[in-house]
């Protein structure tokens, strides 16, 4: 990584505008060797929690994660950094994965919308502390 970049990703760690993040890319989920592992903000790395890896947006930022193909969501909360990527844009733990149907292909287009602070408490609830069941 190039100078250059890292001071792009320092300069925009800082959430200090009002706006909420948007983007469109392509999602990959975090293999399972990664289990346990701790992440950058951390904590260890658990495939059945909603979590996921960001190059850029603070710790604890809640994402909402569209898979493009079938509409399908997931609300995850950022505790991990991913190198930034041309080809990904995050790196969803395998509970968020699932929930969107992303596991077979690996890889997915995905839109990506924070969800307001305001709506955080719920959701960190919601998030950190309930398993995802399996059930549809």
């Amino acid at each position: 990584m190039n100078l250059l970049s890292l001071i792009l990703v320092f300069l925009f760690s800082f959430n200090t505008s009002t706006a909420l993040y948007k983007a469109d890319g392509k999602a990959s989920y975090y293999a399972d060797r990664m289990q346990g592992h701790r992440t950058a903000n951390g904590e260890r790395y658990d495939k059945t929690l909603l979590t996921a890896a960001h190059a850029t947006l603070p710790f604890n930022t809640f994402v909402e994660v569209t898979n493009v193909r079938n509409g399908k969501t997931v609300v995850v909360r950022i505790n991990d950094r991913m190198a930034p990527s041309r080809h990904r844009i995050i790196d969803l733990s395998r509970a968020a994965a699932a929930q969107i149907e992303l596991i077979r292909e690996g890889v997915a287009s995905v839109q990506l919308h924070e969800v307001p602070d305001d709506g955080q408490p719920e959701m960190a609830t919601l998030v950190s502390e309930i398993k995802p069941t399996g059930k549809k």
